[in-house]
């Protein structure tokens, strides 16, 4: 073995751990039941996603039961169907050079939106500071169909990270499997609180130039500096 498979043999296992992580926060967060949902991540190296497998429940997941793929959907590691979802998954990440996680859910608030095709406003700023608008809803695409992929890159455009499926889900890419559950989590929390606000009436969104300026300004002032 020299030594760049090495290195990718230790960043694949680290990656295989995180995505284990990712997907267990799932449940333990109210974001899914039972097996519904998953997290995917990338490797920058190797090009291959690791995906949880078809209906298994989250209890029972372990980093040997997550599947190992190419680009192309090729299973290269891992005994177990992986997720419905895969096709979805690696279409994004084909399409989308920029993003290596991609978390979905069917989170009951955020989805309260998709079933009714609303896209999430722009009216708190903790999601501002992340998303710098609001969280659009696809049109109709078949569960578990490349379509669905296609219609999430339809509504987010080439560098939105979430996005509503309708009458499904959510969606959400990130430059890493923890940041694209992250983005979920954070916006259930403002789907929640816009749910609750609006049974005292209509709600009104932050004006875009200021969301956008939110978004810049955390970019630049968020978190620790890392050398």
């Amino acid at each position: 073995m020299n030594f760049n498979q090495g290195v990718n043999i230790i960043m694949l296992e680290q990656l295989r751990h995180e995505v284990l992580q990712r997907n267990l926060e799932l449940p333990s967060n109210n974001l899914v039941v039972w097996s519904g949902g998953n997290v995917s991540g990338r490797d920058p190296e190797t090009g291959y996603v690791v995906i949880k497998p078809s209906g298994v429940p989250f209890n029972e997941l372990t980093e040997d039961s997550l599947v190992v793929t190419d680009i192309d959907g090729t299973v290269v590691e891992g005994t177990l169907k992986p997720s419905v979802d895969l096709g979805i998954h690696l279409h994004l990440y084909r399409r989308r050079p920029d993003v290596f996680g991609i978390t979905h859910t069917h989170q009951p608030y955020a989805t309260s939106f998709a079933l009714r095709g609303e896209a999430i406003p722009a009216a708190l700023t903790p999601l501002t500071h992340l998303i710098g608008g609001p969280v659009p809803c696809t049109r109709y695409a078949t569960p578990g169909d490349e379509d669905t992929a296609v219609a999430i890159l339809e509504a987010t455009g080439r560098q939105g990270w979430v996005a509503l499926a309708r009458r499904h889900g959510v969606f959400a890419m990130g430059r890493s499997a923890s940041e694209s559950l992250m983005y979920t989590l954070y916006l259930e929390e403002a789907a929640k609180t816009i749910r609750l606000a609006q049974i005292a009436g209509p709600i009104t969104s932050i004006d875009e130039r200021e969301a956008q300026r939110q978004l810049h300004w955390h970019e630049e002032h968020y978190g620790q500096n890392v050398q």
